[in-house]
């Protein structure tokens, strides 16, 4: 009789768990093959399974290198930034809406996804084994199912619509569920609605809300702030506005800070000393010099000069004024082959090796802008502008409360969330949950607003490409899953 083999390392395949014996950064493994029931026999197993679903998410498809890394996607297909004319022509198709189900830049995040949920399933597979019991059991689970939710989130909103997109968003086609550990599937099907999705999205989190108990020092993990946030987000997206509410005071209860003026700097450049500053984060993908994950090449290389494939579009890096914060920690504007540029070098780091820093997934910051946004569409326009007021104030050194209110409160409240979350995986799915249209400025790619402008300058709310094709290989793996229209 065949025995299932578990190989215990970062490097492992699909239909193998990765168990990292790791200490913070998640980045030590051990190469120990010994059959499931044995590995799954000892506590911290689980941990060391958990760490291995962490550690997915710095995968291809996600967020490790250039082409199809979700760090850039959302800005790429949006209005945040365009291709240089001295790139190498990363994510160019996608940058023109040419996707297809063929190309990885859209599609690499559905396998990434899946990959993510197989290893959270693992856990919850061996999970009544009899080796956990109590508190510790409740956590792994909460953790686990939380993580399931998350790659699942991600997948319903880039590869179906999302409920406030449109009347008929809802009842439309959703994405598969997977809640057991199946990672040779060939069987499932896209059989639930996307609101169904989101149930059981929010299930997941509901369950991890009231389970979970630990409070990570550098949140790496997730922590109950984290779960109360990433509720507020998806319930942002399913239009449910008072439980957005809800779950973004809670979150904001628990880590009240959305990262100071002094400290916003900070936060980006992870890598400048032995003093890691975290202020504001909720939950972070960690990511370790040894592990080579260069986020921050999908913008650009040090070579040594600064080369960028995409650049930040003229009109919007002008919104960003002198007195706001995030202009100096977003951008450098420098030379490159006789050439000026506003470069994006969020995620360029100081001090350490270039590109390699963790990758923010969840800032206290958005779910207040999240909550605030909620609260206007709420009729509570007075706690909305309280909410953008806090954070204004820990942008601008020149501060001035707003007195919005009516559509220049939602407008401004809007405005914030472009400036606030450039670069981190929101801007496309923004346009998108609000039915809009892209619409890009036309300016070129150099500093001053000349040079060469995106090819394709609008991609109309009513297309069927806001909805990413399925990739053509899980298709061909998996008949019954159905395409996406007009791919």
């Amino acid at each position: 009789m065949k025995k299932n083999i578990i190989k215990i390392s970062l490097a492992a395949l699909t239909v193998f768990v990765s168990l990292t014996s790791c200490e913070r950064n998640l980045d030590q493994f051990s190469s120990i093959n010994e059959p499931v029931d044995q590995a799954m026999s000892r506590p911290e197993s689980f941990r060391q399974a958990l760490d291995g679903a962490y550690t997915s998410f710095k995968g291809a498809g996600y967020y490790s290198g250039d082409n199809g890394s979700q760090i850039i996607m959302a800005d790429v297909t949006s209005d945040n930034i365009l291709r240089t004319a001295s790139g190498r022509g990363s994510n160019f198709a996608a940058s023109n809406f040419e996707f297809s189900s063929d190309n990885s830049q859209t599609t690499g995040l559905f396998n990434a996804g899946y990959l993510v949920i197989s290893r959270a399933n693992f856990v919850l597979e061996h999970l009544n084994n009899g080796v956990l019991s109590g508190a510790q059991k409740a956590n792994i689970e909460a953790e686990a199912r939380a993580i399931r939710a998350i790659a699942h989130f991600d997948l319903v909103r880039a590869y179906s619509k999302i409920p406030t997109q449109s009347t008929d968003a809802k009842t439309s086609i959703g994405i598969y569920y997977a809640e057991k550990y199946n990672p040779l599937n060939n069987t499932a099907s896209r059989d639930l609605t996307v609101e169904q999705v989101y149930n059981k999205i929010i299930a997941d989190l509901s369950f991890a809300a009231d389970n979970i108990t630990q409070n990570d020092i550098d949140n790496g993990r997730l922590s109950k702030a984290a779960i109360y946030g990433l509720l507020s987000r998806v319930y942002l997206y399913n239009g449910d506005y008072a439980n957005t509410v809800k779950f973004g005071e809670l979150a904001l209860g628990l880590s009240p800070s959305i990262t100071s003026l002094d400290n916003f700097t900070r936060i980006w450049k992870e890598n400048e000393g032995i003093t890691k500053i975290n202020d504001g984060v909720l939950f972070q993908v960690l990511n370790a010099p040894a592990e080579l994950v260069t986020v921050g090449a999908a913008y650009n290389q040090a070579v040594p000069k600064l080369r960028s494939e995409f650049v930040v579009d003229y009109d919007f890096y002008n919104a960003y004024t002198i007195a706001d914060i995030r202009r100096s920690a977003y951008f450098t504007t420098d030379l490159y082959s006789g050439k000026m540029y506003n470069h994006i070098t969020k995620y360029s780091g100081n001090g350490g090796p270039s590109n390699i820093v963790p990758i923010k997934y969840l800032r206290s910051a958005e779910v207040l802008l999240n909550t605030a946004e909620a609260y206007y569409k709420s009729g509570n326009s007075a706690s909305a502008l309280t909410l953008l007021n806090k954070l204004r104030k820990e942008r601008y050194s020149s501060f001035t409360p707003g007195i919005e209110t009516g559509q220049a409160l939602l407008d401004a409240i809007l405005k914030e969330r472009r400036l606030e979350l450039a670069f981190e995986n929101d801007r496309w799915y923004t346009l998108k949950r609000l039915g809009l249209s892209v619409q890009r400025s036309g300016k070129g790619d150099l500093s001053n607003g000349t040079g060469v402008p995106a090819i394709v300058q609008t991609l109309a709310a009513g297309s069927t490409k806001w909805q990413w094709p399925i990739p053509v290989t899980a298709i061909q793996a998996n008949p019954n899953i159905k395409q996406n229209d007009n791919y």
